[in-house]
This record gives structure tokens, sequence and C-alpha cells, in this order.
């Protein structure tokens, strides 16, 4: 089922896209565009098939799958803020690989292919709630304690941060005095072989204290366990959209996986 309240807008937005714009006018409204790819998403469509599908509607006009693509392609998604920000909230932040061919190891083994490797999709995830607060998607080649501070900002828009849960991927000088500087609480867990030395980051030096005297009163203290939330969150993108990218460009696998967050939000708060 498609709502037809994509409907009630379709001259205004498109009054608005072409206005000041040079050349030949846009057609088609941005709203009926991510309608259609956030459709195409959700049901595991190709683009030709999301052009038949949209086609069975009553609409006054709907694009070919090739501007389909064309459009979507050049979408920048964003996660949308929330109606109403909420205070002292727990954020999860961890990160997941996505395939970019999904012909599986035995194809590549078989015919001696080229590995070609896989993307990285970091987010932030409210522990409560479930809902992704924020994310970077990067290479594979791309460590996950460079993109920290990204998230924890990103995030911040949505709300008071409180407390940061993550694991030792995340252990670093850098992030500690961060969140010591936002007066978040950190509840990174420290590598086993760290010292108890500041190096100009005392939080680091607490944490590594309380950790190695007693981890199980750290880790209630912090609420470490609700951590798996940010794992459960992973676990239901797979499921629900798959484990491989369709698209073939870099840019292009960027935006589908970013249209697979926010489905993944609205299917979260429906």
């Amino acid at each position: 089922f498609i709502s037809r309240d994509i409907l009630k807008n379709w001259n205004k937005d498109l009054a608005k896209m072409n206005r000041n714009k040079r050349g030949r006018p846009y057609q088609y409204p941005d709203t009926l565009i991510r309608t259609m790819a956030y459709a195409k998403q959700c049901y595991g469509l190709a683009y030709r098939q999301t052009e038949g599908l949209f086609r069975t509607y009553d609409l006054p006009c709907v694009p070919d799958y090739t501007l389909l693509q064309k459009r979507i392609a050049s979408m920048k998604i964003k996660i949308p803020a929330r109606h109403k920000k909420k205070k002292n909230t727990i954020i999860a932040v961890d990160s997941t690989g996505c395939k970019i061919t999904n012909s599986g190891e035995w194809m590549r083994s078989k015919w001696n292919g080229k590995r070609k490797g896989f993307l990285k999709m970091h987010i932030a995830v409210d522990v409560k709630t479930g809902e992704i607060l924020a994310s970077v998607i990067t290479d594979e080649h791309s460590h996950d304690s460079p993109q920290f501070e990204k998230l924890v900002k990103q995030a911040s828009k949505h709300g008071t941060i409180s407390a940061v849960l993550a694991d030792g991927a995340y252990d670093s000088y850098r992030g500690f005095s961060y969140l010591s500087d936002q007066k978040i609480t950190p509840g990174i867990r420290v590598r086993k072989n760290s010292v108890p030395k500041s190096r100009g980051c005392r939080a680091r030096k607490l944490a590594v204290i309380a950790q190695f005297a007693d981890y199980k009163k750290w880790a209630a203290s912090v609420s470490y366990g609700k951590r798996w939330r940010v794992e459960s969150t992973f676990s239901a993108l797979k499921r629900i959209f798959g484990e491989a990218v369709r698209s073939k460009n870099k840019k292009n696998m960027a935006t589908e996986l970013m249209l697979r967050i926010t489905l993944y939000n609205q299917f979260r708060t429906a």
C-alpha cells in the first residue's frame, strides 16, 4: 500500500524545486522520488520493478527507471531530527561490515576472483528507544575510533547526551578527552594492556583504574550492559534488508545504506 499523501504538495514542491533553476525544469518532486526509493529498499525491488509498481497507482506521472536511478543517486539522505529533543540520552556506538557483492566466498575461490572488500557502517543508537541517531559510512580501511566524535556530534543534535557506550575499538585518549570536554560519561571499555597513566587525559586513567579494580562494578555504574541495543540493531538491519548492497558505485552504496537507516527508524516509530 502506497499512501496518496505525496499528491497533496505535488505542484507546490515542484514550484519550489524549479525556482531559479536553469535548464529543463523538474517534472517529478523529491517526495515522489524519496517514496519510490523507500519502496525499492523495503521490498527489495530493482529499478524497473519499482517503476512498474508505481505505474499501477493513479499518479500524474512516474519517472522511468533510468531517471529514477539518477535522482536517487543525487539525493542527500540525512537522519531526520526528532520532533522533541530528549534529555539524558544514553547512546551505544559500534560498526559493522556490509558486503559489496552477494556472490559469496565460494565464487571468488572457485574462479580466482578479485576480492571486492566491504563497506563499514558506523552508527549511534539510543539504548532506550532503539532509534539510530547518527551514522557514518566508510570503506573497510577506516578505523572505528576516528568516527567516534562525528557520531557523538550528530547524536547531540537530537538531544542531550549523558553517556556513551562503546567497545575497545573506540578506546583512545582523544575520544575520552572529547567526552570529558562535553561533560559526557564515558562507557568505553579499555584495552587489556592499558596502563593507568593520564597522558593528558584524566578521564581515561580513571576508567582504566575502575575497570581493572572491579570490572562488574564499573559496568553496572555506566550501564555497559545496555550496549546490546546497537548489536541487535545491526542484526535487525541485516535481517530486514539483507547483508549486501545492490548498488555498484561507492557513492550510491552509501546512499542505499542511509536509506535503510532512515527507513528502519520509521519502522521503529510507526
